[in-house]
């Protein structure tokens, strides 16, 4: 008897715990109920600026596919949410292959796309909002290469992966992709997708590049007419290319400003000014961009990178800028403490020109650090992960970013 009173005790001090607990939770995390607009070249919420710190979780469709692993997904939007973070980026795409959302054109596994819609009602839950990008440049979860075979398939005369931007038949194959994700009913809160306030907007592609045309304008002409379609069915949301910022032929004195003062087939400026884009990307990896080169020398092409996009988001585009993947790989040094303090040293730096250039505007939105997981992950390690709860000088970096970007909020209301 004494055994069953303590059990029972136990049992309900649990339940005490876990009501709390989700109380603070729903209270402290309401749900998005207003859609995130675009004013003046600042992203705007209710009728004031929003700006935000905010993460990358590419895996979490993919996860979520298995209930069993669902937890994962919970337990980062929890974390990520503690350390004030307000925005998550996230594949809806996975083309042929393993947990395929979409198995052949327009053939769709239900129950990959039933672990999309947990992904978008978890983030709900937890006050988070979604961008969510619609196919990759890459091969990895399906990609051009993946819709290029799929046209070969069908009887297709195809040449490679850039045909993805001109052929007719791929695009048709792309833009059902885009009416079947957008018009999907969430089937654990009954929302479709474009009715959804937690999504705050769609990105066409993860990273476009094109090899057969460098000045940025076959991506344009495919840019202006994807884009162009997604607002004709969706004008609520927001929409972005995706882009990691490589200058194009439009403003060629910036060209040296890319790595090696490449070309990769993308043009920062003529492309984002397009009508149906809403907000501007960049992306950078000093680490991968600039091998060999001095930690001095990459942290000046970072803020060079960083200064000039805002530049021209502000003064060119007149649209919002956000910081959209970077990070700092721990794996080089055997994830040693130095790697981790390296790491942290260079989130700070990240994080202070973010912050300062918000600061001053609101042109530059925010960043997406590149990548939160769950505990229990290994198999995704890829060097960038950061695992909340398991690295607590880093978490406080990020916590401290949230913090003062949510700040910059309330204080750029009166100034804008």
């Amino acid at each position: 008897m004494h055994g069953n009173q303590s059990k029972m005790m136990r049992w309900l001090i649990w339940a005490l715990f876990f009501l709390i607990s989700t109380l603070s939770a729903s209270s402290s995390s309401p749900a998005p109920a207003a859609f995130v607009g675009v004013q003046d070249g600042h992203f705007q919420l209710n009728g004031s600026p929003f700006l935000f710190n905010g993460f990358n979780s590419y895996w979490m469709m993919s996860v979520a596919t298995d209930p069993n692993q669902r937890n994962k997904v919970t337990q980062v939007f929890r974390d990520a949410a503690a350390a004030g973070l307000t925005v998550c980026r996230t594949w809806a795409f996975n083309d042929g292959g393993f947990h395929a959302l979409q198995i052949s054109p327009g053939v769709y596994d239900e129950s990959v796309f039933q672990g999309l819609d947990f992904v978008i009602f978890e983030a709900r839950k937890y006050g988070i909002r979604m961008i969510l990008s619609l196919v990759n440049n890459f091969k990895d979860y399906g990609g051009r290469a993946a819709y290029v075979r799929w046209a070969e398939a069908a009887g297709v005369q195809v040449h490679d992966e850039d045909d993805f931007y001109t052929n007719q038949l791929i695009k048709t194959y792309y833009k059902n992709h885009v009416q079947k994700v957008l018009s999907r009913k969430n089937t654990m809160n009954g929302l479709i997708y474009m009715e959804d306030a937690t999504i705050m907007g769609w990105e066409l592609m993860n990273e476009p590049r094109c090899q057969v045309d460098s000045s940025g304008n076959t991506v344009n002409r495919w840019v202006e007419e994807m884009g162009s379609y997604v607002k004709s069915i969706d004008k609520q949301h927001l929409v972005g290319i995706g882009m990691e910022g490589f200058y194009g032929d439009s403003s060629p004195n910036k060209i040296k400003a890319n790595p090696g003062s490449f070309k990769f087939g993308t043009d920062f400026i003529t492309n984002n000014l397009n009508k149906a884009i809403d907000f501007a990307t960049i992306h950078a990896y000093p680490d991968a961009w600039l091998p060999g080169k001095s930690e001095g020398t990459k942290m000046a092409f970072l803020e060079e990178w960083i200064a000039l996009h805002w530049t021209d988001s502000k003064t060119i585009l007149k649209k919002p800028l956000i910081f959209e993947e970077f990070g700092k790989s721990i794996r080089d040094q055997n994830q040693t403490s130095s790697s981790v303090r390296d790491r942290d040293a260079f989130l700070s730096k990240v994080f202070s020109i973010i912050y300062n250039l918000a600061r001053n505007g609101a042109t530059m939105a925010g960043g997406l650090v590149w990548q939160v997981m769950a505990e229990g992950m290994e198999s995704y390690y890829d060097g960038y992960e950061i695992v909340l709860s398991q690295t607590p000088s880093t978490t406080a970096i990020i916590t401290h970013q949230s913090n003062n970007m949510a700040a910059l909020n309330t204080r750029t209301q009166h100034h804008l």
